[in-house]
């Protein structure tokens, strides 16, 4: 199974563990160690839930199987899709009770590094995430007890997590560690902007020109959020100034936090092209348009970022967008979208 690039030294190891599979010895899964190349964060795996070939098989499995979802339509590939860098061309994922939601499908990608998830950062880390949907009444409408108990019905099912886990025993933690493990390898690391920096490609003048005016804080002040480095944010929470009434307090609802008030997380750029509709309520459809509400489209206000009212309106010109999107689309990697190790098992 190919996880990273030939391109890269870094390599994924796979060590072989002793199996017995012919008694009730307690097999060993097969651990899986990533590699990263210079730029980028150690790999996170965390030690009650390492990595190995079969967790994350059964991660992918269960990330593609409807069987999670309350009446059995819906899995969670469908609001993350792979051909959408796994997030939802809508602007609000539809639930099995035809409900929308009122938030955005958040990418997966390279969320092996972010350790606060959703838009408002109720989640720590991908295991607590990953049964959020699932429970959600507006998402997959799915009791754990039910899912559990349709998933230890399944011989195939019983017999995936005695190999990654050592239990025919189905429970809710276990189906958590399973998707984590899967949703970690969901990596990005081979853009063009990967292969310049490496000295292995090269970026046009449009892209390198691109480049600066996201660096620059003052022109175009896109890397003050979107930390310019291998991942593209720094997954802080910020009110934009989307609203000059804010309609979704964001990050205050699990804070509490006065300066929390319409803040939420920062998005990687990385793979952007791909990921449209673009804010928290996807009320953009292009990057042209999101350049342009930063450009002259946001609103100041007592809560928005005190970074915003660095920002001068009209700064930038139609050829510094274009440059900026150029660049944008340099951290794109393509292959991702079609890459067999992240789609739906046969």
């Amino acid at each position: 199974m190919k996880f990273l690039p030939k391109l890269f030294a870094a390599t994924l190891l796979l060590v072989i563990g002793c199996r017995d599979t012919g008694s009730e010895q307690a097999p060993t899964p097969t651990p899986l160690y990533y590699a990263v190349p210079d730029g980028f964060p150690p790999f996170f795996s965390p030690d009650d839930n390492p990595l190995t070939k079969e967790g994350v098989a059964l991660g992918r499995k269960l990330f593609y199987d409807p069987i999670l979802s309350g009446d059995n339509t819906q899995a969670c590939a469908d609001c993350h899709r792979q051909e959408n860098a796994f997030t939802d061309p809508r602007a609000f994922s539809i639930g099995i009770d035809g409900i929308a939601g009122h938030r955005n499908s958040m990418s997966l990608i390279n969320i092996a590094w972010q350790h606060r998830l959703f838009w408002d950062g109720r989640a720590h880390g991908l295991e607590d995430q990953a049964l959020f949907p699932i429970k959600d009444p507006i998402e997959m409408h799915e009791s754990l007890p039910n899912a559990v108990a349709e998933l230890q019905a399944i011989p195939e099912y019983t017999e995936m997590f005695w190999l990654a886990f050592g239990t025919r025993q189905v429970d809710s933690t276990l189906i958590a560690k399973a998707l984590a493990q899967f949703e970690r390898t969901l990596n990005s690391i081979n853009s063009r902007y990967d292969r310049w920096r490496l000295g292995l490609d090269t970026l046009s003048k449009s892209e390198l020109v691109g480049m600066e005016l996201f660096m620059n804080n003052e022109k175009g002040g896109c890397a003050k959020c979107h930390s310019f480095g291998a991942l593209f944010s720094d997954f802080l929470f910020r009110n934009n100034g989307k609203d000059s009434i804010v309609t979704d307090l964001g990050r205050f609802n699990i804070s509490g936090l006065p300066q929390d008030i319409g803040a939420v997380k920062t998005p990687s750029m990385r793979n952007v092209e791909f990921t449209a509709p673009y804010m928290l309520d996807g009320r953009f459809s292009t990057l042209e348009e999101v350049l342009e509400f930063y450009n002259t489209g946001f609103k100041l206000g007592p809560n928005t970022d005190p970074f915003m009212f660095t920002l001068q309106k009209g700064r930038l010109s139609e050829k510094d967008k274009t440059n900026i999107i150029a660049f944008l689309k340099a951290l794109s990697e393509p292959e991702i979208l079609t890459n067999p190790a992240f789609s739906k098992p046969q």
